[in-house]
């Protein structure tokens, strides 16, 4: 598959592809998640409180630390960063609720560094605070858990000077998203039925939505140059919604 679509005048055409890619975002993997909602929703709930605030502690955090190492981060390639996550997942799975809980600071540190990649993929530079700025906001993107999510499109393409404050605001509303993702991904792990799917699979799985879900962004900020962040907004937005139903 190529990695970006091919130029069109056709601005709604673009938007389109652009959109059906989104869609096509989910592997297998995730879809068999996604068949097990209601399980997953169960497990979920079943977490204790406290564990469910350390997610989102660990989440804030490791966004904190990522954000701040990924200007001297090298680049992983494509490879590297999946055999990576690949390995965090079975390491996390392999121990239960505690060594899951410590797989996640190194998954979100991976993850960032893989959106990172496509920016630069992009022809974006990845250093600048407004592309550093849209690589968090990928994670706001919507759910590889959820049908009902599309690609979140505020600050597309708006090159925001990026205070420390900024920044912290930035992370302190989409951490409590992306914890809830991660928190789903726990479960998900403790699911019997899932059986053979391994923290591994379930690491890969998460690691090539968010990879292809920021094709998608840094696809619309692009087309958000050229003819303006509004107009492909609009035509984001017009793409992603379902058809109402009408009944007679």
């Amino acid at each position: 598959m190529d990695k970006y679509l091919p130029t069109s005048p056709d601005l709604p055409a673009q938007v389109a592809d652009l959109a059906r890619r989104y869609k096509r975002a989910n592997g297998p993997v995730m879809r068999l998640v996604n068949r097990l909602g209601g399980s997953l929703e169960n497990q979920l709930s079943a977490l204790p409180g406290g564990v469910r605030g350390q997610i989102e502690r660990l989440t804030a955090q490791a966004l904190e630390t990522s954000y701040g190492l990924a200007a001297r981060a090298p680049d992983l390639g494509q490879r590297t960063p999946m055999v990576a996550a690949m390995a965090a997942g079975a390491a996390g799975g392999a121990g239960g609720l505690a060594t899951s809980l410590a797989e996640l600071p190194m998954t979100v540190t991976l993850f960032l560094n893989t959106i990172r990649s496509v920016a630069r993929e992009a022809g974006l530079d990845p250093d600048e605070d407004w592309v550093r700025a849209e690589c968090l906001q990928v994670f706001a993107a919507g759910s590889p858990l959820a049908q009902d999510d599309g690609v979140n499109t505020s600050f597309l393409g708006s090159r925001l000077a990026m205070s420390g404050s900024a920044v912290q605001s930035l992370i302190t509303s989409i951490a409590p998203k992306l914890a809830a993702v991660l928190g789903q991904k726990l479960a998900a792990q403790a699911v019997p039925i899932l059986g053979a799917v391994s923290g591994a699979a379930l690491n890969a799985a998460f690691l090539s939505y968010y990879r292809e879900v920021a094709r998608v962004r840094f696809e619309l900020v692009k087309l958000g140059q050229v003819h303006g962040a509004d107009a492909v907004e609009a035509e984001f937005r017009l793409a992603t919604t379902p058809p109402k139903v009408i009944r007679a």
